[in-house]
């Protein structure tokens, strides 16, 4: 990739990133592969991943896979970088049968970096890194609750100082867990397995709403009201859940009226209590206001911001921009201050299948990530321009095609199906996919 001002850039994708060929014989250079663009691979070539292009890379499984997930804020601190690290999330199972599901809390630590590149050296030196390597494993405990249903979205929210998980089920509910008691399992392993054999049979929702009439993807929390919710269905139905005293929540049976397909995401304004975005499949993207009545509370739209289904949207917490993906592949970003007129301040074209998730960095105001059903992680900032005295572009002209704010491709996972930046780990990214989770921090971010 054309090198960029101010941010050191790479045009290796994570993994897999150069194209090498299995026939010795006529070995040429790597070469850079990009999903989508030039050839594809021939017979006896494979994608390697460059590590170096990684700061942190790790994987994990959990048995069946995990269509959502969110990342549970800790009490380690903010801004962390140094390594090794610890994160915990909270994610739920889609397995082949209803009662083999799982809603649970991965602790993941002992993550390090990726290492350099071994010397030759004595064989003493290869027992210490034996020993090095033994200590850089990293480690992943579990803490699972049975779930009867696939899980189609969780979201994570702090009530004062209990954790609580939003869950969407595809059996039509939406259900709220307690998570305190799974955070504090998850940290002995003495407790885990008294919680496994004696508790987790016994744990229940502390609130269930079945007034969707239908399963649903869309939820989101209020990041200004504690306990303020939002969950949206497939029959084109957004409820607003207000908590009560005593821990419970009360359900307006009064849907916000606008969509004509299924609500596939919502956004609460992260400036303002009352105001929150959803998109959909009738390719329309809308503003609400909920201090209006549920059938008057759409106050923006835009009928046709994708040429077919709006998948993902992610309202920005730094800067007005709305940033959307859809069934088109494209990602958009939409200024709210010229939201009427219903053109894009920008559209990015790297994705070649629709867009499953997408979010602005938390800290980095003009950089987001988003993943794709073609099986991509693309990192991109709006602040970036092309050198034109770089050399890039003549050393590899297919590099000139590529959209200038484009920082990094990912590749390796199968199905991607959600992304999060770690909130309190910066550059951070999670992804969960058919093939597992991943945990990485790119060199560009």
């Amino acid at each position: 990739m054309a090198a960029r001002k101010g941010r050191r850039h790479t045009c290796e994708t994570g993994e897999p990133m150069e194209a090498e060929s299995g026939d010795t014989s006529s070995e040429g250079p790597a070469q850079v592969y990009l999903p989508g663009r030039g050839p594809p691979l021939r017979e006896g070539e494979e994608l390697v991943m460059d590590e170096e292009a990684y700061v942190l890379y790790h994987r994990a499984q959990t048995g069946a896979p995990c269509l959502s997930f969110d990342i549970v804020r800790d009490h380690l601190g903010d801004n962390r970088t140094e390594l090794p690290l610890t994160l915990y999330l909270c994610a739920g199972t889609q397995a082949e049968s209803a009662q083999s599901n799982r809603l649970m809390i991965l602790r993941m630590h002992n993550l390090h970096g990726t290492k350099p590149p071994p010397s030759e050296g004595s064989d003493e030196e290869e027992e210490e890194d034996e020993e090095d390597e033994e200590e850089r494993k990293p480690q992943l405990e579990l803490a699972m609750l049975p779930h009867y249903g696939g899980i189609n979205r969780v979201r994570v929210s702090w009530l004062g100082e209990e954790p609580v998980a939003g869950v969407w089920s595809e059996k039509g509910h939406v259900e709220v867990f307690a998570l305190r008691r799974l955070l504090q399992v998850v940290e002995d392993p003495q407790a885990l397995a008294a919680f496994l054999r004696d508790e987790q049979a016994q744990m229940k929702p502390i609130f269930s709403f079945a007034g969707h009439m239908g399963e649903g993807f869309a939820l989101d929390w209020s990041p200004r009201v504690p306990g303020r919710l939002l969950t949206g269905d497939c029959q084109k139905n957004i409820h607003l859940w207000t908590p009560t005293d005593g821990g419970s929540w009360h359900v307006d049976q009064r849907p916000f009226v606008g969509h004509t397909r299924s609500v596939e995401d919502l956004q609460w304004s992260p400036t303002e209590n009352t105001v929150f975005a959803s998109c959909s499949a009738d390719a329309s993207i809308r503003i609400w206001d909920i201090r209006a009545a549920p059938s008057k509370a759409c106050m923006l739209t835009t009928a046709t911001a994708h040429d077919g289904d709006v998948n993902v949207i992610s309202w920005s917490r730094r800067e007005p921009f709305l940033l959307s993906g859809g069934d088109d592949g494209a990602l958009k970003i939409w200024d709210l201050r010229q939201f009427k007129s219903g053109s894009p301040v920008a559209t990015f074209k790297q994705h070649v299948a629709p867009v499953t998730s997408v979010e602005w960095h938390p800290q980095d105001s003009g950089v987001f990530a988003a993943s794709g059903a073609d099986h991509q992680i693309t990192q991109w900032d709006l602040a970036v321009e092309r050198d034109p005295e770089a050399g890039d572009v003549e050393a590899d002209p297919g590099l000139a095609d590529l959209p200038q704010q484009l920082l990094f491709v990912h590749q390796g996972e199968t199905e991607l199906k959600e992304l999060h930046w770690h909130p309190q780990c910066p550059g951070l990214l999670v992804s969960t996919a058919l093939s597992g989770f991943t945990v990485f921090r790119t060199i560009s971010v």
